[in-house]
């Protein structure tokens, strides 16, 4: 499911799946009990834009919206270290995380400075996430089917520099408002 409330990443994921954007990609760094990490390395991206320093840089503007946070199963775009918080146009991350105690959320609100929400927090505590992202990246939707795929690709082997020890592709397609209706997917 695609948020409303982050409409440029909505859009821009969309456009990707129709214009095949992602087509023939793969899940590029999968860390376990975190994220995975699929579409253009940022090295690829960066390398890129240093060949061409005069183009403006292809970014969305961020879209944080603080009920919209990192929980397992949510939809994430992929970023650098931009003091602006832009996302790459073709990188996405499927949250992963795990089961948080109240210690470990309180450090993590004490460090940014703002409590989480009861509902974050039960959330965070019951089926787990990776709250140390909220408020950097941008998260514009979430798995509602088929939790258990994205749970068997951030389990699968990765080397030291945890990349998918056999190549992990992956397939977008925007479903009709009939599979939707009946959930066939």
């Amino acid at each position: 499911m695609l948020y409303d409330e982050t409409p440029k990443h909505r859009d821009n994921f969309l456009k990707a799946i129709k214009t095949g954007l992602f087509k023939g990609n793969t899940f590029n760094r999968v860390i376990r009990n975190f994220v995975s990490q699929a579409g253009e390395l940022d090295e690829t991206i960066l390398d890129r834009e240093k060949l061409h320093p005069r183009e403006p840089l292809q970014r969305i503007n961020a879209e944080i919206k603080p009920n919209l946070y990192h929980k397992k199963g949510a939809l994430g775009a992929g970023r650098n270290d931009n003091p602006e918080k832009s996302s790459y146009l073709n990188q996405i991350y499927l949250v992963e995380g795990k089961k948080q105690t109240d210690a470990e959320l309180d450090k993590i609100a004490l460090k940014r400075g703002y409590p989480f929400p009861a509902e974050q927090r039960a959330v965070y505590k019951t089926s787990g996430g990776t709250p140390k992202l909220d408020g950097d990246y941008t998260i514009f939707g979430e798995v509602v089917a088929g939790l258990d795929v994205a749970e068997a690709i951030n389990s699968v082997p990765t080397n030291s520099a945890d990349l998918p020890l056999s190549p992990l592709k992956f397939r977008l397609r925007i479903l009709t408002k009939k599979e939707v209706l009946l959930k066939q997917f």
